[in-house]
């Protein structure tokens, strides 16, 4: 192309696709269970998604529940009445599966993807696993074992650090306080404590089976009825209680000496996902941070090489949703690095988000939505996290509506009430003794240890 020729137009991006309202079939099983099929022909795969609720009963006991919970998630796959664990994962891969199970605060999960007719005897096994889970001690003991080894030594990386204090500085004494079990509560788990925690806590009760993929609703139903219709533990499904957050004016410094990074991290109370403000609060967080081309990302990355990747986002758990804010930056500049943070925090009150901003935000928000449930798996995940909010399977497209119809006064509104530097608790891991002078010039700074030596 010649210096006389005019580049070629881009032309303008489309207007977002409306989303389509995914077909649910839903049935509640006389055990308590829903069960939710929504038909993707196409392709020929199907994805389950089975969330049973598993929060702590009490606060008291909410370190020792989640370590019990943390090592059944891995034990429950060691044995069954039927089958040992070799078997289990025999019988799971002739039918192109591979079970997962996790927990979290809220939850205890099982998710798997498998072959549409492999969909009987994948369940078989589920129900197995159910109603009669072993728990061998010797095998639970090397389970528990391993995951304390795995908990000890991510508790030596600065971001789990740094994640951890920041919730136990917002929750308190809630179940939410605990990002990950103590090793020590871990290696005191043993197998009868596993037993009763499973008899008591997996029931069908309160629970969801969501199932997507390359199915008729009608027969994949009768099949999960007659798979599972032997579910019938009695024991009741204890949901998080609500969040009392607290907020704390000074920043934390957990001191991690001779440590070349510090990380830092902010977060406050969000709107959750029932809440009118919650599409202005996504695209405020989404201007601010959220993007590459958010206006921290441009400030701290672009413009100043503080840090590599800064992110905001609002994150959600069914007790209570989060405006979190993380930057890993260089030791040297962790003071400027946290005051560009906070008067970006600020500005975003202050200064008006442009069409141009909340344009480019709110087409990213749409795309990711889109993108992230395209897919059997990105769907069956958030509607089991939708539908164990108590929310409908419509909410999606309600959403997209929602987001479609926020203005850039209302960003605004929502970025002055939740993404304001006094709503929102901070924590600095990295050395004390090089960082704290600077960032006590922007607020009183509390030392506290149990960083580990870089």
């Amino acid at each position: 192309m010649t210096a006389t020729q005019e580049s070629p137009l881009i032309p303008p991006l489309g207007e977002p696709r409306p989303y389509p309202v995914p077909v649910v079939e839903e049935t509640t099983l006389p055990t308590g269970l829903r069960v939710v099929v929504v038909p993707r022909p196409g392709v020929p795969l199907v994805e389950l998604r089975l969330r049973v609720p598993l929060a702590s009963p009490s606060a008291r006991n909410a370190g020792v529940h989640a370590a019990r919970g943390a090592v059944l998630s891995g034990a429950v796959l060691l044995g069954t009445d039927q089958h040992d664990q070799t078997g289990i994962a025999q019988l799971l891969q002739s039918h192109g599966a591979e079970l997962s199970v996790s927990t979290d605060a809220d939850r205890l999960v099982f998710g798997t993807t498998l072959l549409p007719d492999g969909l009987g005897p994948v369940l078989g096994l589920l129900a197995e696993l159910l109603t009669g889970a072993t728990y061998p001690a010797g095998q639970v003991d090397g389970e528990r074992d391993r995951l304390a080894e795995r908990i000890a030594i991510a508790r030596t990386q600065p971001g789990t650090i740094a994640r951890s204090a920041l919730a136990a500085r917002r929750y308190g004494a809630h179940p939410y306080a605990i990002q990950l079990p103590d090793a020590d509560l871990v290696s005191a788990v043993r197998a009868p404590a596993l037993r009763r925690l499973h008899r008591d806590r997996v029931v069908p009760a309160g629970s969801i089976l969501v199932l997507v993929g390359d199915l008729d609703p009608h027969a994949a139903t009768d099949t999960v009825a007659a798979a599972l219709g032997g579910w019938t533990a009695t024991g009741k499904a204890v949901e998080t209680p609500p969040v009392d957050e607290q907020r704390a004016a000074d920043i934390q410094l957990v001191d991690r000496p001779g440590a070349v990074q510090s990380n830092l991290r902010l977060g406050g109370p969000a709107p959750g996902r029932t809440e009118p403000d919650l599409p202005a609060a996504r695209l405020a967080a989404m201007v601010y941070g959220g993007y590459f081309s958010s206006r921290l990302v441009e400030n701290i990355r672009e413009r100043r090489g503080y840090s590599y990747s800064p992110r905001s986002a609002v994150e959600h758990q069914r007790a209570g949703s989060s405006f979190l804010v993380e930057a890993d930056v260089a030791t040297e500049v962790t003071g400027p690095a946290l005051l560009e943070t906070l008067y970006e925090l600020g500005r975003m009150a202050l200064t008006p988000v442009t069409e141009a901003e909340l344009d480019a935000a709110r087409r990213y928000v749409l795309g990711s939505m889109a993108l992230s449930t395209s897919t059997h798996a990105g769907l069956a995940s958030t509607l089991s996290a939708l539908l164990g909010v108590g929310l409908p399977a419509d909410w999606l497209s309600t959403h997209q509506r929602d987001l479609t119809a926020v203005t850039a006064e209302q960003v605004q509104a929502a970025a002055a009430r939740y993404l304001a530097p006094e709503q929102l608790t901070a924590v600095v891991v990295g050395d004390a003794g090089r960082v704290a002078t600077a960032l006590g010039t922007l607020a009183p700074v509390t030392v506290t240890g149990g960083g580990e030596q870089a």
